[in-house]
């Protein structure tokens, strides 16, 4: 698994296939990208840029990032993404 360091979290995109109304069932690519990930791995924390930061995101919540934030990264065949914590901005319980 990737460990991310400082105040970096490794995230993996939660797809939901939409279904209008009338039944129709939407397919990924006609929809704009999804907000909603999962969390997967999550760094230290510590000291970055010279400020401290408590990490308060952890492994396995369910959250709501920035549009186009991240660095999308190809790991043993999944579509992750490394987001600062930052980036990352709600949980969804």
């Amino acid at each position: 698994m990737i460990r991310p360091l400082q105040d970096r979290v490794v995230i993996k995109m939660v797809e939901s296939e939409e279904v209008t109304e009338s039944g129709i069932i939407l397919p990924n690519n006609s929809k704009e990208k999804p907000q909603i990930a999962e969390v997967l791995e999550v760094g230290p924390g510590g000291n970055v840029d010279g400020k401290n930061v408590e990490m308060y995101i952890k492994k396995g919540d369910r959250v709501i990032i920035n549009k186009y934030s991240g660095t999308e990264v190809k790991f043993e065949g999944q579509e992750l993404i490394i987001v600062r914590q930052s980036d990352i901005l709600a949980i969804v319980d």
